[in-house]
């Protein structure tokens, strides 16, 4: 298990009749039935299959349709070799009831892994470039922001699922789909608590733009020098509370991952160490007002994550 640390506060805690008559009746009754049976229950009607999604494969001109929309743009990268495969997960999973009116806010990208795009004068394979450095050279999704020029995401890879260990699935997805506004690192971490199997609420409640910050900050330090704690949490405690609303009291918790492992695979070993520490789980688990939450890899291969929740005093 990785290691976890917790401080809440500013100090240290371990941690559901007639044959007539009756023939007529009968006969009613018959014709009722008949006629309801006609008619469908709401229940049972036939599911209408779900609208073609309609694909684009010029990668620059959906970045600029993206921009001018003020949209999400979603990149899959396929397999050609695996078409077969490819359209059964794009029936059973994007086009399922759940997934098909989210995709309706984006702009929707399908590029094979071998798409080469020219960078600076020079061709090379856009699933080669540093941006999508996380997505392993693998088919997946990756989401590119572009929906607000003001924000500091504006532009940038915010999310990816490498397909190494399988497609994502319906209920995964739609997670995904749904994540607050964040960098690549924040919005992973998000998606890595909100799917824990047993569906903790410290992400659920509203994000800080404060806590998202501490977050980075001090996931960037732990990383900076490949050492998990709550470095300088007295200062940073007392830094925290004095910009939040009144009333609301930091706490955080830390992980670290095992050396090796990939972003995705990193924030949900996190989370998963943080379930095994009662005093850890009890902040995780529980909704607050605020929180924010960050993951950044060190020089050692280890990645150090950190969850800032904002709880009622």
């Amino acid at each position: 298990m990785a290691k976890v640390c917790f401080l809440g506060g500013g100090f240290g805690v371990k941690q559901f009749l007639k044959s007539g008559r009756l023939f007529s009746w009968v006969g009613a009754a018959a014709m009722t039935l008949a006629l309801f049976s006609a008619v469908p229950l709401r229940g049972d009607e036939p599911e209408q299959p779900a609208m073609p999604i309609t694909w684009r494969s010029e990668y620059r001109d959906s970045m600029d349709l993206a921009r001018t929309d003020g949209k999400m743009m979603l990149l899959w990268f396929y397999d050609k070799e695996k078409e077969a495969d490819s359209r059964k997960w794009e029936q059973e999973v994007l086009e399922s009831k759940k997934i098909r009116p989210l995709l309706d806010e984006m702009v929707l990208v399908r590029v094979p892994t071998d798409l080469e795009v020219s960078i600076s004068g020079t061709k090379q394979k856009l699933l080669h470039h540093v941006a999508f450095a996380e997505m392993l050279r693998h088919p997946g999704l990756a989401m590119i922001d572009m929906r607000r020029k003001d924000s500091p995401f504006y532009g940038l890879v915010v999310t990816v699922f490498p397909f190494n260990r399988g497609p994502i699935d319906a209920e995964k997805l739609e997670v995904l789909l749904t994540l607050p506004a964040g960098s690549l690192t924040q919005r992973t971490m998000i998606y890595a608590v909100r799917t824990h199997r047993e569906r903790p609420e410290s992400a659920s409640s509203d994000t800080s733009h404060l806590l998202l910050e501490e977050t980075r900050k001090h996931s960037f330090h732990q990383a900076s020098i490949n050492l998990q704690g709550h470095h300088n949490w007295e200062n940073r405690f007392h830094q925290i509370n004095a910009q939040l609303p009144a009333g609301l009291v930091a706490t955080e918790v830390c992980a670290e991952s095992w050396p090796g492992q990939t972003l995705v695979e990193a924030a949900e070993e996190c989370v998963h160490s943080w379930r095994q520490s009662p005093g850890h789980w009890s902040s995780v688990r529980e909704r607050h007002p605020l929180f924010g939450f960050d993951i950044k890899r060190g020089r050692n291969g280890v990645w150090y994550a950190t969850g800032i929740f904002a709880k009622r005093h």
